[in-house]
C-alpha cells in the first residue's frame, strides 16, 4: 500500500476506508524496522516513534497525502478514523519539507479544534476523545518544532494562553496524564523557541503558580506546614507518566524562571519558595526506574539554578514533629574513621546537621559525584550542580557547614596527595586541573567557598599546586582571603595532621619524608670545595649584573 494509494482513499471520503487504509499505510511504513513485531498491528507508533527519515522520491505525495488528511480531519467522522489520520499525520510531519505548504493558519485551527484547545470546548468528560486531544498535542508538537510559519502562527493564535487553559482543566485529573504531558511539551517548545511567550507566560499567565501545581499533583505532595511536605520513603515509586509529566512540567518552569535573578516583590518571593519546597520533595522521591530517576532529579537540579539563592533556604527545615536529634543520625557527630556508622546514618534517610534536615543536600551532593563518576559531559552535567552547591554554601551557613563536614572532613591521613583517591575531595581536587576552563573554575569555587574563602585553608585541603590557578585569577598568590563575609568560627586541626604538618609539602599538600642532607655525608674538604664553587658563581652573577647597569647608564 503506497502513497498514492492511500491518498486515493483519502480522497474518496469514505471513514471506514480510511482507517483502514491509513492503518495498512503505517503497518508498511514499520515492517522493514520490526519484523518480528508483525504479529502486533496496533503498536506501530510505539516502533515507529524513532521514524525520522523519509525518501525524497515520494516528497510530493506525502504532501498530497497530509493535505487530505486535513480535509477528512474537518469533517464529521468517527473518532477512530481521526485518530488513524492524526497518526499518520504525525509521523509525516517530522519530515520539514512537507510541512511548508500544509502549515497554514486553517489547518493549525483545525488541530487546536481537535485537541481542545478552541475557545469554545469548557470541559474534557468524554473519555472517547482523549485519543483525539493527545494525537492531536502530537501532532501539534512536530508541526511547532519543524516550522518556523507555525512558530509564528502559534503567537498569531495565542497558542501558550489556550494551552495553560487546557491545563488549567485537567490539573487535578490523574487518569488523563497523556494530555497534560503533550500539553507540557508544547508549552516547553513555545517558550523555548520564543523568549516573549516566556515573559507572557510569567506574567500574564501566571504559568509560575500554574505549573507549579502540576508538579504538587504529578508528586501528590501532601503539606504539613507552609513550605513543608510529607515524605513517603518507603512509599512506591512514580508511575512513568507521573514521571514523565512532572519531566515536562519541569523543562517548561525552567524556560518561564530563567531570567530571575532577584526577587522584587514579596509575592514572587512566596512563589519561588513553594517552587523550591515542591523540587526538595522532588529530589526525595524515585521515579520508575534508575534512569528516569537521574533525569527527573536533573531536571530539577536546573531548575533550583533558577530560583533566587535566598528562596533555598527551604531545601533545609528543622526536625519535624515525630522526630528528635537522638533519633536522628547526625553526620556531625559522627567521626570520620567510623565509616560503619557513617554508612548506617546515610542509609537512615535522615541526615540532621545542626538539627536541620539536610536530606535534600545529601541528595545534591550524591548526584554531583555520580555525575563526576560518569567522567563525560562535565559541562552539561556537572556544572549546574556545581554551580547550585557553591551558591547555596555561599549563601547560607548550615549548608556550607554540612557540605564542609561531607566533602572536607577534617584531615587525618595525608600521605597520599589530594588528588589521589576516591572521595569526593579527592575527585573535586582532580577536576582544579581539567582542561575545561569552566569546570576547574567552579569545582576550585566549590571548595573554595566551603574553606570560607581563605587561602590557608583551601591550600591545606588541595595543595597550591592544584589551587594556582584559582589563586592566580583572584589575586590571592600571596595569601589572604575572599571578598564575601563567613562566619569566625575556626576549623580544628586532628592531632595526626597537627604532627604531620611540618613535614607536608605546601606545593603537593602531603606529606613527605625528610631530605637527606648531602652535606652530612661530605668531608671538610668537599665541603671547602663546594663552598669556592658557591663563591665563585655569585661572583659571577655579580659581574653580569654591573654590566647590566653599565649598558643601562650608557642608553
Amino acid at each position: 500500500m503506497d502513497e498514492e494509494r492511500a491518498l486515493y482513499i483519502v480522497r474518496a471520503g469514505e471513514a471506514g476506508a480510511i482507517e483502514r487504509v491509513l492503518r495498512d499505510y503505517s503497518d508498511k511504513m514499520r515492517k522493514p524496522r520490526c519484523k518480528e513485531l508483525k504479529s502486533r498491528p496496533r503498536s506501530w507508533t510505539y516502533i515507529h516513534r524513532a521514524t525520522f527519515k523519509f525518501e525524497s522520491t515520494d516528497e510530493d505525495k506525502r504532501k498530497r497525502l497530509c493535505e487530505g488528511i486535513f480535509k477528512v480531519l474537518v469533517k464529521d467522522v468517527p473518532t477512530t478514523c481521526q485518530v488513524s489520520c492524526l497518526e499518520v499525520l504525525r509521523i509525516l510531519s517530522r519530515d520539514k519539507k512537507i510541512l511548508v505548504p500544509v502549515t497554514t493558519k486553517e489547518n493549525m485551527q483545525i488541530l487546536l479544534k481537535l485537541a481542545k484547545l478552541h475557545e469554545s470546548d469548557d470541559s474534557l468528560e468524554k473519555v472517547s476523545e482523549f485519543p483525539v486531544i493527545v494525537e492531536s498535542l502530537k501532532c501539534l508538537c512536530n508541526i511547532v518544532f519543524n516550522s518556523q510559519m507555525a512558530q509564528q502562527l502559534s503567537l498569531e493564535l495565542n497558542l501558550a494562553a489556550k494551552l495553560c487553559n487546557l491545563l488549567r482543566k485537567c490539573k487535578d485529573r490523574k487518569f488523563i496524564n497523556d494530555i497534560k504531558c503533550f500539553d507540557l511539551r508544547l508549552l516547553f517548545l513555545l517558550s523555548l523557541l520564543h523568549t516573549d511567550i516566556r515573559s507572557q507566560l510569567r506574567y500574564e499567565l501566571q504559568g509560575l503558580p500554574l505549573l507549579t501545581q502540576i508538579l504538587e499533583s504529578a508528586f501528590s505532595i501532601k503539606w504539613t506546614d507552609e513550605y513543608e511536605s510529607a515524605i513517603d520513603h518507603n512509599g512506591p515509586p512514580l508511575s512513568p507518566q507521573e514521571t514523565d509529566c512532572a519531566i515536562e512540567a519541569l523543562k517548561a518552569l525552567f524556560n518561564v524562571t530563567v531570567d530571575s535573578w532577584k526577587v522584587h516583590k514579596e509575592s514572587d518571593s512566596h512563589q519561588f519558595r513553594v517552587m523550591a519546597a515542591v523540587l526538595r520533595h522532588c529530589l526525595l522521591i524515585v521515579g520508575p526506574t534508575e534512569d528516569k530517576t537521574e533525569e527527573l532529579h536533573s531536571n530539577a537540579v536546573n531548575l533550583l539554578s533558577n530560583v533566587p539563592v535566598s528562596c533555598l533556604d527551604v531545601l533545609i527545615c528543622p526536625l519535624t514533629h515525630g522526630e528528635t536529634p537522638q533519633e536522628a543520625a547526625t553526620l556531625d557527630e559522627l567521626p570520620g574513621d567510623k565509616t560503619t556508622e557513617k554508612d548506617t546514618a546515610l542509609k537512615s534517610n535522615t541526615m540532621v546537621y545542626n538539627g536541620m534536615n539536610m536530606e535534600a543536600v545529601h541528595v545534591l551532593l550524591s548526584f554531583m559525584e555520580k555525575r563526576i563518576d560518569k567522567g563525560s559531559s562535565y559541562r552539561e552535567g556537572l556544572t549546574p550542580v556545581l554551580s547550585l552547591l557553591t551558591e547555596c554554601s555561599r549563601a547560607h551557613r548550615n549548608i556550607r557547614k554540612f557540605l564542609k563536614d561531607q566533602v572536607l572532613p577534617p584531615l587525618r591521613d595525608v600521605t597520599n596527595r589530594p588528588e589521589v583517591g576516591s572521595t569526593v575531595r579527592n575527585k573535586l581536587v582532580r577536576l582544579m586541573t581539567h582542561v575545561d576552563l569552566g569546570v576547574k573554575q567552579i569545582a576550585a569555587e566549590f571548595l573554595f567557598v566551603l574553606c570560607k574563602e581563605r587561602v590557608d585553608s583551601l591550600l591545606k585541603y588541595t595543595g597550591y599546586g592544584n589551587a594556582a590557578g584559582l589563586l592566580a585569577a583572584r589575586g590571592l598568590l600571596a595569601g589572604g582571603r575572599g571578598d564575601n563575609w563567613y562566619s569566625e568560627d575556626e576549623d580544628t586541626d586532628t592531632e595526626e595532621y597537627k604532627n604531620a604538618k611540618p613535614n607536608i609539602n605546601l606545593i603537593t599538600g602531603h606529606l613527605e619524608e625528610p631530605m637527606p642532607n648531602p652535606i652530612d655525608e661530605m668531608t671538610e674538604e668537599q665541603k671547602e670545595y663546594e663552598a669556592m664553587k658557591l663563591v665563585n658563581m655569585l661572583d659571577k652573577l655579580s659581574r653580569r649584573a654591573d654590566v647590566k647597569d653599565l649598558h643601562q647608564d650608557g642608553g
